[in-house]
């Protein structure tokens, strides 16, 4: 055959290949990539290249389930990928290894039938890494068929005798370390820890914000066929679609953010000051960034006839702040929270201290196998520098709410107890501001958990400035 022949063959192949190939595994491959090349955030990424390919609701839902079950258990799906190919992944190409991480998702943990799951793996590594690789790649997903997913888990997962918190962690796709943190924050109870990793594992619904003052929780949840939250006044639960094409989210009277996050900045706008005089409160988010809670604070001040100061070091997400705190009595600063160069006397001030994010790993599933324990020092240091430069701007008698999306006791009660310790504030009982609460630990803070509230871990001190 000529080689003009053979090119004319070849495209073909590609042509037939680009067919077989569903716009669905694109996409969730795409994404793979872009976390693995250049440390995407899955959950920033999926929902723009949806809305860019327009996908359907259905195609879209299963994308969703694709790409962010792949990235949750990721850790797990390697461990067996090492065993079926015999070499570390380390040691696999990396368009290869996405399209084996995926098929091998789609085998263990989907209804996808095995044929389908293989054959369209196969068909993403010959189109990302050519013909070389399809047969290295055709028997480790068959290996991997051979065997459901508790088969595999009970062949690679240390033994429950000997290690039960290894065993729980490799079950629920958790590294070792993060499980450790869990066991101790929730006081080395295995069946809290089991159900803490699994409801992790699991896919979270999407928590709607109705901005007070804008839109109810009642009127949102008519509107989007959602259904109004356990705790927070303002939460609706939607399980699926798009929320950034709802019609409220689009007009802004509407947000995307997490129960917790609305409990937290509810309880830092109504938690009772000491000596409040006849001028307008002014309050301040001094970690504002991306804006979640700057707007639901700025909806409460309008109400209350308060104003917000938010500090965001990054000018690019001091840009995201005001684009949704828009028309609210919120003024963005781009500033370091720790050398702000605001005017001190706030009334009441809200530290959501940048942290490891090990509680809201369920919504950013590429971030636990991202983390490592190396990160936390520094991470604690800053949070404490930022909760003492809190505490500086509060007024006496005012309240400072330090928060975290992590339920790592060094980065939650060890930070609070620290100033607590300093004699320059005085704890009062979070519990008290969460409405219909349960479970919320000891006290006087507050631990939110995925396995007994539905929200993301979030921890919550309230301190009143001495």
């Amino acid at each position: 055959m000529s080689r003009d022949g053979r090119d004319q063959r070849d495209g073909d192949k590609q042509r037939n290949v680009t067919t077989r190939l569903d716009p669905v595994r694109m996409l969730a491959a795409d994404v793979l990539a872009a976390v693995r090349e250049s440390d995407a955030y899955a959950n920033l990424l999926l929902p723009r290249l949806i809305r860019e390919r327009r996908l359907d609701t259905r195609d879209a839902a299963f994308a969703t389930e694709l790409t962010y079950g792949t990235c949750r258990a990721q850790g797990v799906l390697d461990q067996i990928i090492e065993s079926a190919s015999g070499r570390p992944v380390s040691q696999i190409d990396g368009p290869v290894l996405d399209a084996l991480r995926l098929g091998s998702y789609q085998l263990l943990r989907t209804r996808v039938g095995a044929h389908a799951a293989v054959s369209t793996s196969v068909d993403l590594v010959r189109r990302r890494a050519g013909h070389g690789a399809v047969g290295f790649a055709n028997a480790v997903l068959r290996k991997i068929s051979q065997k459901d997913e508790e088969l595999w888990v009970d062949a690679l997962a240390p033994s429950m005798a000997d290690d039960l918190l290894g065993n729980l962690a490799f079950r629920y796709a958790h590294p070792r370390w993060i499980a450790e943190v869990f066991d101790r924050a929730l006081g080395g109870s295995m069946g809290q820890l089991q159900a803490a990793l699994a409801a992790d594992d699991a896919r979270p619904i999407t928590h709607l914000v109705a901005r007070p003052g804008q839109i109810t929780a009642d009127e949102l949840a008519a509107i989007t066929g959602g259904d109004t939250g356990r705790m927070s006044p303002y939460c609706v639960y939607l399980d699926g679609g798009d929320p950034g094409a709802l019609e409220p989210v689009r007009e802004g009277l509407a947000g995307v953010q997490d129960e917790g996050s609305q409990l937290v900045a509810r309880a830092v706008a109504m938690a009772p000051l000491e000596g409040t005089g006849d001028r307008s409160e002014r309050w301040l988010d001094l970690c504002a960034g991306p804006g979640g809670k700057a707007a639901l604070l700025g909806s409460l001040a309008a109400i209350d006839g308060a104003t917000v100061d938010a500090v965001e070091p990054a000018e690019h997400r001091a840009k995201l702040i005001e684009q949704v705190t828009a028309e609210l009595p919120v003024t963005v600063h781009v500033a370091d929270g720790r050398s702000s160069g605001l005017t001190p006397g706030y009334d009441r001030v809200l530290v959501d201290a940048p942290c490891s994010g090990l509680g809201s790993l369920r919504r950013r599933p590429e971030a636990r196998w991202r983390r490592g324990p190396a990160e936390l020092p520094g991470l604690i240091a800053l949070q404490g520098e930022l909760l003492t430069a809190a505490i500086e701007l509060t007024r006496p008698g005012g309240i400072v709410g330090y928060s975290t999306c992590s339920p790592h006791p060094d980065e939650t009660v060890g930070v609070v107890r620290a100033a607590v310790d300093s004699g320059a504030v005085t704890p009062i009982d979070a519990r008290e501001l969460i409405p219909n609460g349960t479970d919320l630990g000891d006290g006087p803070w507050v631990q939110l958990w995925p396995h007994l509230h539905g929200t993301d871990a979030m921890f919550l001190a309230l301190l009143r400035k001495n």
